[in-house]
């Protein structure tokens, strides 16, 4: 059964595509709405799964040098989060120090933006006339005002009392990251000893399968954040726009959102490249057309080499999973629609193939059949 044409059809010719599409997108839309009552859970996770694929290579090596498994993804764990432990205190004791400057910097910000759709405003005015009627230059700053008064009300104590009560949970990444890597044969194995010896070929094939695609794609994932950090801080560096290199690996994860997430990283170097003072119009307006460039290049070179060898979906397949993932499970369902709905349509596809296999369900029956006999032949009278 291939997917040459968007359509599944099995060795022997019954066409599955239909039902099998259709299976991908309900069953990707239940598990969207099921993991959205469990953030707690599903957030760490998938960082620990991330860990797990930048961290194997390490373990493999040592388990290569002579070490065993179990050594080996213990003395990884246990560096990589001495090395975290590191990085996080000094960090801590930055924001701690600086969140004072960092909440002026921040209105800052947001006021040079104002201040800047206001002047894009009223050039807008002076060119067609009927604008100026509406007065959008001065009504915007009084709308921005109230705006951000309320939004600040009712979403930002929220957000800043959930992402304290997140901390826990996120301590979970780790621990989960370090039994994959000790244990994550083991529960293949496990797995694989529960299905029937008829089915054992294929489900080898599903269990590999599933493997390379989540290993292609996230770190496909890190690499693309890579390549768009180097490219966004070189360009914003040739600009001038201060603290180009963060602002660039901001940029580029906020870029794992699908494009909600470069349009905030796009806005946010806006923002700070208008608050510098030192920077004309001119520079707003390179920034802006090297984030477009960077785009241009991810979606036409950078992801097909990256993501794109992972998650082999058509465009249009994978927008509409976009729409849904985000209906359904926000900011969350946008970043982990497209390699979920990856898993669900490999699953959906090995099951497929074996349902729509007479000779293989015919070889299952047959062993059913043989146990059965096995199991009553000293029952017979």
């Amino acid at each position: 059964m291939s997917f040459g044409n968007g359509k599944a059809v099995s060795s022997d010719g019954d066409s599955a595509g239909p039902l099998t599409w259709l299976a991908t997108f309900g069953v990707t839309t239940l598990l969207l709405v099921t993991l959205k009552h469990a953030l707690w859970l599903v957030v760490p996770f998938l960082l620990a799964i991330v860990l797990y694929y930048v961290l194997f290579p390490a373990v493999r090596y040592l388990s290569r040098a002579g070490m065993s498994h179990e050594s080996a993804a213990a003395t990884v764990s246990g560096l990589f989060s001495v090395a975290a432990v590191l990085v996080m205190f000094p960090f801590s004791a930055w924001v701690v120090a600086n969140s004072a400057s960092g909440e002026a910097a921040l209105w800052n910000y947001v006021e040079s933006g104002k201040g800047l759709i206001a002047r894009l405003l009223g050039e807008l005015e002076m060119q067609f006339g009927f604008l100026a009627q509406w007065d959008l230059q001065n009504e915007f700053p009084r709308k921005a005002s109230e705006l951000g008064q309320r939004f600040v009300q009712e979403h930002v104590t929220g957000a800043l009392i959930g992402a304290v009560a997140w901390v826990p949970s996120l301590l979970l990444a780790p621990f989960l990251a370090f039994f994959l890597l000790r244990d994550g044969r083991r529960f293949v194995n496990l797995l694989i000893r529960a299905v029937p010896n008829a089915f054992f070929e294929r489900t080898l094939h599903l269990v590999d399968r599933v493997d390379t695609m989540a290993r292609s794609y996230f770190q496909g994932l890190l690499y693309l954040t890579l390549i768009d950090t180097a490219c966004l801080g070189i360009g914003l560096a040739v600009l001038g726009i201060p603290g180009a290199l963060g602002l660039a690996l901001l940029a580029a994860v906020l870029g794992w959102i699908p494009i909600v997430g470069s349009i905030i990283g796009c806005i946010i170097v806006v923002l700070v490249t208008v608050a510098d003072g030192t920077s004309g119009p001119g520079t707003v307006y390179a920034a802006v057309a090297l984030f477009l460039l960077v785009r241009l290049l991810d979606d036409f070179v950078f992801m097909p080499l990256t993501i794109g060898r992972s998650l082999q979906m058509h465009p249009l397949v994978s927008v509409l999973l976009l729409f849904i993932g985000g209906a359904v499970a926000g900011v969350l369902g946008l970043i982990i629609v497209l390699p979920l709905a990856g898993v669900v349509m490999v699953i959906v596809d090995c099951v497929a193939r074996i349902v729509l296999d007479r000779r293989l369900m015919a070889r299952y029956a047959y062993a059913r059949r043989l146990r059965s006999l096995s199991a009553n032949a000293d029952l017979k009278a």
